[in-house]
Formats: C-alpha cells, structure tokens, sequence
C-alpha cells in the first residue's frame, strides 16, 4: 500500500515508525515547516521531519493545502492511504477525496469526548477516569468522522499529560496497524459512526487555563497540575512573584484556613476543600527544582498566602 503520512511532533512519531518497519511504502511525509528555535533562532526541524530524513523519505511542508498546486503535488503522489496524527493543519475536501482509501486520523481521546486541539491535558484536567486512541476516518468536520478501532487506557492518580502523551503515541501506533492491515485484507472495511450524545471539545490551552484557583477542591487542582505537566505547566503568585507548580499531590487533611495559605514548611497548601503539597516548583528566571531544594534558596514562610493573580 502507498501511504503518505502527515504529521509535526513526538506524538506522531511512534506511529510514522510502524509505517516505516511494515511491508507498506510511505511515499512522502508532510509536516509543519521549520521554525527557528532557541536563543540562536536556529531552524528546527519537526521529529517527523527529521525521522524521515532519516529514512530517506521525501518530505513536504507547504504552509496551505488550500492551493490547486499543493492538491496537485498530492495527487501526483498516488497514495492508497493518507495518515494523520498531530499534523497541524486543515485538511481540505479536496485532498481528503484523493487517496483510494481516504485519510485516516490517529486522535488521542475516546471519541466522542475531547474533540479538538488539547484532548490529552484536558481529559486529566476534567478528571476523567479514562482515555484512549481513536483511528478515524477524516471528513470536513473537526474529529466527527466514524471510528475504525478505539483503545483505552486508564488515568491513574500519578498520570500526568506527559505520560499518558508517550502512552497514547504507542498505543495509536499499534491501533493503527490494526486498522491498515484490516483495510488491506478488505478494502471495504466500514468504520462505526461516532454517538451523538458525549461530545466535548478540548479547545486549544490558554494562558487562563494555567493558573491556579486555590478555592476549588484539592483533587481539581492536583488533576490541574498533572493535566499541564509538563506544559505550559500551572502557576501561582506570592505577591508579585510568579511560581510555576510543576509537580504535586494530593494530601489528606482537615484544615480551617484560608485558600491558597501556606499550612506548613513542606508547601502543604490549603485549597476549598483539602489540600496540595507542592512537590517541584520554579521561580521565575530559576530552574525547576525539588520543594525542599527550592526552600533552602528561598523562603516562604507558613501563613503566606498564594494568589491566582499578582498583586496591584
């Protein structure tokens, strides 16, 4: 089977590999173009850029596929099957109609739940007990089209948007393999309509997303941190110094203080119900660092108040 594959960052990258090591020809890769990056303002290359590079394969990163010419380039191509994990752009009708197959999209949520740009953070962030890998068939709708196969996975008290991340990546990988050898033994192979009841989008993180609101419960705010470690990672003010929380758990006591208090010299801190203790944090200008590394640098003293926004 030709295929091109179409995808930007680690996430994709288990399942261009599998590609890869199969008896199927990827043909082309496509991906977001490189950026420069660092100090320097070195480009960069994508990871899928650079793993097909490595492996010999041409690689395409037009900024549009809106354009006649770049829809030509593709056909010109004549790929069995188009697969999408991470890609970053939209994907017209008309490149949608060219493969034999149609394009296939690895998508990091149970479908129909998280639909959309961030659905591995915000399904920790919403305290689901459960995620998973869907294989689906693109149409012009954002993550409506049927399913082929569906994975899940469990989110555990320790999971964090990291892990379940790389989790994900090599469950996809292998979900799509299923699906690929099953579409090659029998072209006519129908994927499942998506339900009509359980759709959420997970809208693209913002700024807002990341700040800490010590009134809500404990469990939120630990599923907060976990949701966005490691970025953009949570954060906090003590007056008009910003913290960034990048690590912390649960802790299973009864206090009377106000939200955001410093409760004791390990960063127990209280919230609206129960209480978090900061784990790894980082000062602005500093680097991340264990609590007790951090405290013995910097003093924060029980009784201090945390805020969600510095002071006036």
């Amino acid at each position: 089977m030709r295929i091109i594959f179409m995808g930007t960052p680690d996430f994709a990258v288990p399942g261009l590999l599998a590609l890869i090591q199969s008896n199927h020809d990827v043909i082309a890769v496509y991906s977001q173009p490189p950026k420069p990056k660092g100090r320097g303002y070195e480009v960069s290359l994508s990871r899928v850029h650079q793993v097909a590079l490595d492996h010999g394969i041409q690689v395409f990163h037009p900024k549009s596929l809106r354009l006649e010419s770049e829809q030509e380039n593709f056909k010109g191509l004549k790929p069995d099957l188009a697969v999408v994990a991470a890609y970053g752009l939209i994907l017209p009708q008309a490149i949608l109609d060219i493969p034999r197959l149609g394009c296939l999209n690895i998508h990091g949520s149970i479908l129909p739940r998280w639909r959309g740009a961030a659905p591995i953070q915000r399904a920790i962030m919403e305290q689901d007990s459960e995620s998973g890998v869907c294989i689906m068939q693109m149409e012009a709708g954002l993550d409506t089209g049927p399913v082929f196969e569906e994975r899940r996975v469990p989110i555990t008290p320790k999971t964090t948007s990291s892990s379940l991340h790389d989790e994900l990546a090599k469950v996809g990988a292998k979900a799509l393999m299923s699906v690929i050898e099953k579409l090659d033994r029998d072209p006519t192979l129908q994927p499942k309509p998506q339900p009509e009841e359980g759709v959420t989008y997970a809208h693209k993180l913002t700024h807002d997303d990341a700040k800490i609101d010590w009134s809500q419960d404990a469990s939120k705010i630990d599923c907060l941190i976990r949701g966005l470690n490691p970025w953009p990672g949570t954060y906090t003010f003590m007056d008009d110094l910003r913290l960034k929380i990048i690590e912390a758990s649960l802790v299973a006591i009864e206090h009377n203080s106000e939200p955001g208090t410093v409760l004791d010299g390990q960063l127990t801190i209280a919230c609206g119900q129960g209480a978090v203790q900061i784990l790894r944090l980082q000062k602005e200008g500093g680097k991340p660092l264990m609590t007790q590394d951090f405290l013995n640098g910097f003093s924060i003293p029980i009784g201090t108040k945390l805020m969600s926004h510095g002071q006036i």
